[in-house]
């Protein structure tokens, strides 16, 4: 069974072409930098790799573009959409109505629709994915996979807010958790490595997911017991665009006494703050060599990542009741030996030593950067979100 994989991120299409069960993947790429100029473009089959600098204005001009490289006479790996049964979507916020993976039909759509609000800067993306692979997929079934599944273990004291209890009986105001999807995977990746190749403890692990969305979760016996992303998600960490924690004083303050609308604070604090409100750049490729350039801004705003992450880790060490591993993963994760080395700085009191050589190897593979004799292992696990993705809607179609 063909299965196309879309995963429509806030500034960035990853997609997959894959073979099941077998799980071989006939192409994969991804766009990133969506909305620029200078957008980047990969497209990488058995026999052909094809890499782009060019301006996507949008995701549906993206999404577009994947679809005339998966059929091009010259490079394509399809003759015919037909070829495809199934499209598997990653959606950010499933909201308290998705807690599986479901078959999209226009209530599907409707309900997806409506949780914009709460994930703004995805939930719309992740619809236009649906909207335009129903018009270039068309006998193919459509298939959405919900990040905030995974979380749906985590206790009632995790997840509940301490505010009025109608708020959550009757209005589902609660923590629910994002990045699910690449959280699973990456956990049942180093639970496996740590039990079978490093006979290490697997217990007690921190998953730490960092992109342009960035979060943290705290795994215990393979389930998620807590998270950093809450209602929706712009909370805890500091991201590309969003501020991560803010006290509430804050919003109540720059409406009432600097005139801020409450739309204009969403967009502020959604689309504005973060890496990109603190530096002005909001790639950390861009931070980082400016960082190293002397840019104080840039520095300062990576420490204050890094900091904001530590203090997780120590968090979650406590919620655990002891620490056997912490996982660096996604983007930013998988390939910042500068963002790792800042937070694994002065750990040592929860058994974190990172190895600088290995720190700064760069590999697909999942591999240990701690020192032999820490205590606490450090990995790094390449996060594959699409076959994640690809499993779970195999299962379901099955």
């Amino acid at each position: 069974m063909k299965i196309v994989i879309i995963n429509s991120g806030s500034s960035s299409i990853k997609y997959q072409l894959i073979e099941m069960p077998e799980q071989k993947v006939i192409c994969s790429g991804m766009i990133d930098r969506i909305g620029l100029d200078t957008s980047n473009l990969t497209y990488t089959t058995i026999t052909n790799k094809i890499v782009e600098s060019l301006p996507i204005a949008n995701h549906k001009v993206g999404l577009q573009k994947i679809a005339q490289l998966l059929m091009d006479e010259k490079v394509g790996v399809i003759q015919s959409t037909s070829e495809i049964k199934a499209v598997g979507h990653r959606v950010v916020h499933g909201g308290s109505s998705f807690s599986n993976t479901v078959e999209i039909t226009t209530e599907v759509k409707d309900q997806i629709r409506q949780l914009f609000e709460l994930a703004p800067l995805h939930n719309p993306a992740n619809l236009e994915g649906i909207i335009v692979a129903e018009q270039i997929f068309e006998s193919a079934k459509q298939v959405a996979v919900f990040d905030t599944a995974f979380h749906q273990t985590m206790p009632v004291e995790a997840y509940k807010y301490a505010i009025p209890n109608y708020l959550l009986s009757e209005n589902k105001i609660r923590a629910y958790g994002f990045h699910g999807t690449s959280h699973k995977y990456v956990s049942e990746k180093a639970i496996q490595y740590l039990t079978q190749t490093a006979k290490h403890k697997a217990d007690k692990i921190v998953t730490i997911h960092l992109g342009n969305g960035c979060s943290m979760t705290a795994v215990k016996d393979g389930k998620s017991i807590d998270h950093t992303l809450g209602f929706g998600p712009m909370n805890g960490l500091i991201m590309g665009t969003r501020s991560g924690d803010v006290d509430p004083s804050v919003i109540f303050y720059m409406v009432k006494s600097l005139g801020y609308s409450t739309d204009e604070v969403n967009a502020l604090l959604q689309k504005q703050s973060g890496m990109l409100g603190l530096t002005g750049y909001s790639d950390l490729r861009d931070i980082e060599s400016n960082a190293e350039a002397g840019n104080k801004e840039c520095q300062l705003a990576l420490a204050m990542n890094a900091y904001r992450i530590k203090k997780f880790i120590g968090s979650y060490a406590t919620v655990l009741n002891g620490l056997d591993a912490i996982v660096f993963t996604a983007g930013i994760g998988e390939n910042s030996d500068y963002i790792r080395r800042l937070v694994c700085a002065d750990m040592e009191y929860f058994g974190l030593e990172l190895d600088q050589e290995q720190n700064s190897i760069r590999s697909k593979e999942i591999r240990e950067i701690n020192t032999p004799s820490a205590k606490t292992k450090i990995l790094v696990v390449p996060t594959n979100e699409e076959v994640e993705i690809a499993n779970q809607v195999f299962d379901l179609l099955r």
